[in-house]
């Protein structure tokens, strides 16, 4: 069995887990049950290759009872010189959209990402990667317990949910994710790239402002 077949055996535990059929995890059994105290175990790890390039671990931030946390993909230049997420060009779009479409505090949604350390040259993160961090992940989703998880860029789509559909295809669908909802949308690192698709994201933002009325 090669780690792909692993991950994706991993993953549909976890999405059956999401759909309200227990099974025992042991990796996530293992893991802190606060998340001061993940946060530190996180900080420590040496699981895969990236933890020999990073300057520091980006664990994630925001409200810990957050209703809304946003998951991308992955840390970048920035992200791995402060261990903050979010916190270049990226970032400072991504706050605008939530402070100025969502009219709430950025320090009121919870913001991570599928991996913890920067891949070298910001390259998308290997299966391997994936399959020694996404537990961390899982364990904050489950800490944090939000109502809406917004999936952004079609990397934290595809691993949330193990649908290879084009994120073009499934943006600003509501869709759910256990007793939550996942809204994907586009990464406002490709929003940058491609200001045109800024109008799309925008009626995404609207979509999730909605439901977060009503949950």
């Amino acid at each position: 069995m090669d780690e792909k077949d692993r991950l994706k055996i991993l993953h549909t535990l976890y999405k059956y887990r999401w759909l309200g059929i227990e099974f025992i995890d042991e990796v996530k059994m293992a893991l802190p049950n606060d998340l001061e105290s993940l946060r530190k175990v996180v900080l420590k790890c040496q699981k895969c290759d990236l933890a020999q390039t990073r300057h520091n671990v980006v664990f994630g931030e925001g409200n810990p009872n957050a209703k809304l946390m946003f998951v991308g993909e992955a840390p970048g230049e920035n992200e791995d010189l402060t261990g903050r997420p979010f916190v270049g060009r990226a970032g400072q779009l991504l706050t605008k959209m939530i402070e100025n479409v969502l009219e709430i505090k950025r320090s009121e949604v919870f913001i991570a990402n599928i991996v913890k350390c920067r891949p070298p040259n910001n390259r998308v993160p290997t299966p391997q990667e994936v399959k020694e961090c996404i537990p961390y992940l899982h364990k904050q989703i489950e800490l944090v317990d939000p109502k809406i998880i917004v999936a952004l860029g079609a990397t934290s789509y595809r691993h949330l949910t193990l649908d290879k559909t084009p994120i073009s295809k499934v943006r600003g669908k509501v869709m759910k994710f256990g007793d939550r909802y996942l809204i994907p949308t586009f990464h406002p690192s490709y929003l940058l790239r491609t200001p045109s698709k800024k109008k799309e994201a925008y009626q995404d933002l609207l979509t999730i402002k909605e439901l977060l009325c009503e949950v």
